[in-house]
């Protein structure tokens, strides 16, 4: 089955020749990986029989939105490589993603990220089985990049070359840390862009529980950050967290968003605007950064931190709780709860989520932080999942025609929508423009 199944009609983009202006320019990570993944006692020789039977290694690319990132992993779940080149610098500059400026960080960084991954993995691309990569959702101009150099990669040594949903491959990571996580299972996907409770029934095969209908929880934290003068250049999200902990969560009165609503939606942008208000209220300037405010000041700002933290997550504890109650009608057996995505990396979300899931005799599983912001380790593992049953592209021609389409798939539904879960507050923005992963799978096992 090929995941490349349509043409989308992209409009050309013209590239800026940049000067080499130090702004734009990200910065690589390394990661100092366990000692069961480690890849320096690996030599040379061993790796360039990795095509042994049954043996699959695979390159994962990710660019769907402010990181780029690239990893070499092989079928068994050693983690031969992983790189991501953060954008943060530019994060701090425009106050949030800015597609443009992403798209051209990407650009200048792709080259180098992907072979750091094959020199991290003692590879090189004649010994890869297949390469990964992420074409949706995300932002177009930035999935682009990854999609072209995976292309070419593809095209220049005849490998096959397999298309990732991003939010697949947030669920299924969670599969190489833990050996016990079998389908069916429940995940909830947090992160910046995405609020996403879904019933993994198989691999493929996913029930859309409840989503975002406006704001993700990731934004929220972020735009809080930023309005209370927090320090961006890590994320929002971390910081806040950290000044969460001087606060009293019950300080500051905020409401639980969607209370009358009995779904497992998400909305944050209501809980935005009453922080917003907060902050007004308490006369708090964002242009005086958090380590030069007084006291008193910090204080507010940590109050109205925590109070922020407890309802945000409040939100999630109840919609999960919901959620778990409808996936277990329809699979009694689900053991667990994976939790992944940027905000997963958030201990507080982690502790809460991690109550409620016990409560209901579950497990909850949550990757490693490295594993839950965006990273090519989970878009080269889904790949691997998606490869052992047939489900990929053949290799794409060495040169692509000159106007060459790309498939690129900003909006792409994972599953299919629960009938309980349709809910009278879905935004129009929601609509699809691509089928959903789901749906694609079944047509493709029909035919």
């Amino acid at each position: 089955m090929l995941l490349f199944l349509s043409t989308i009609a992209v409009p050309s983009i013209s590239r800026v020749n940049l000067l080499a202006k130090p702004s734009f320019f990200t910065t690589l990570r390394r990661f100092q990986l366990p000692h069961k993944y480690s890849t320096r006692s690996v030599s040379c020789v061993h790796n360039r029989t990795s095509k042994r039977d049954g043996d699959v290694v695979v390159l994962g690319i990710e660019t769907s939105c402010d990181d780029t990132a690239a990893a070499v992993v092989r079928s068994d779940g050693q983690i031969l490589s992983q790189v991501v080149s953060s954008q943060a610098d530019l994060l701090v500059k425009y106050g949030g993603v800015a597609p443009k400026m992403a798209e051209e960080a990407h650009s200048q960084v792709i080259d180098q990220v992907v072979q750091e991954a094959l020199d991290e993995a003692y590879m090189t691309e004649k010994d890869l089985t297949a390469v990964a990569v992420t074409i949706g959702p995300g932002l177009s101009l930035c999935l682009r990049v990854g999609v072209q150099k995976a292309r070419r990669i593809a095209g220049g040594f005849n490998l096959p070359i397999i298309g990732i949903h991003h939010m697949e491959a947030h669920a299924l990571v969670a599969r190489v840390i833990e050996k016990d996580l079998q389908f069916p299972f429940m995940a909830l996907l947090i992160s910046g862009g995405h609020n996403l409770l879904i019933l993994a029934r198989d691999l493929g095969q996913y029930i859309q529980l409840g989503t975002t209908i406006d704001d993700a929880i990731g934004e929220a934290y972020d735009k809080t950050a930023k309005w209370l003068g927090l320090d961006m250049s890590r994320s929002g999200g971390p910081a806040l967290e950290e000044l969460a902990r001087e606060g009293d969560a019950k300080s500051v009165s905020f409401s639980i968003p969607m209370k009358q609503h009995k779904d497992c939606n998400f909305s944050y942008a209501g809980l935005k605007t009453q922080v917003r208000l907060a902050i007004e209220s308490k006369k708090i300037d964002a242009k005086i950064p958090i380590s030069s405010a007084s006291y008193e000041d910090r204080l507010s700002r940590a109050d109205i931190a925590a109070s922020f933290q407890r309802i945000a997550v409040l939100h999630l504890e109840e919609r999960c709780e919901r959620a778990i109650d409808w996936a277990m009608k329809m699979e009694p057996s689900i053991k667990y709860l994976v939790v992944s995505g940027g905000v997963a990396s958030n201990q507080y979300v982690r502790a809460r989520l991690d109550t409620v899931v016990k409560k209901n005799g579950l497990q909850l599983v949550c990757p490693p932080p490295r594993l839950c912001t965006d990273n090519g380790v989970m878009v080269a593992w889904t790949g691997i999942e998606h490869f052992r049953v047939g489900r990929y592209d053949p290799p794409p021609p060495a040169e692509e025609p000159e106007g060459f389409v790309y498939d690129l798939r900003p909006r792409w539904p994972l599953g299919e929508e629960h009938v309980e879960g349709r809910s009278e507050a879905r935004s129009l923005r929601t609509a699809r423009i691509h089928p959903s992963l789901t749906s694609l799978i079944q047509a493709s096992m029909q035919q």
